[in-house]
């Protein structure tokens, strides 16, 4: 038997993880993001003719802007929103950034191919 649209459409299927962060002094909420959210947290990393950046280009708040996209209170809302709080964001330690990044990695499905594909290195 194979799933319905309905059954597909009706599934519970945003992974989410408590993430202890002792820099923060303790512990956020990671969700995986939807694929609407992962096709524009992509296309930051593109140009207007839809190719590829240059590698610091993309890579510019790279963390922070992961971090921002799978950071969610308790009912599942984004967190940071605007950009200058994703720019505070990323002000904040690079290993606590990197205890949630690899997180929302995983629960999004993104790979280092993922980035190195997007950049064209």
């Amino acid at each position: 038997m194979y799933l319905s649209a309905e059954a597909i459409l009706d599934a519970d299927d945003l992974l989410r993880e408590a993430v202890e962060v002792p820099e923060w002094g303790g512990t956020v909420l990671v969700q995986g993001m939807t694929g609407t959210d992962r096709d524009r947290f992509e296309a930051q990393m593109l140009n207007e003719n839809m190719s590829g950046v240059a590698k610091d280009k993309a890579m510019e708040r790279y963390r922070a802007r992961l971090a921002a996209a799978c950071l969610v209170t308790e009912d599942g809302k984004r967190m940071f929103r605007s950009d200058p709080e994703i720019k505070r964001l990323g002000d904040k330690s690079a290993q606590a950034l990197s205890r949630v990044v690899d997180v929302a990695s995983r629960l999004s499905g993104l790979s280092d191919g993922d980035v190195e594909e997007l950049t064209g290195n």
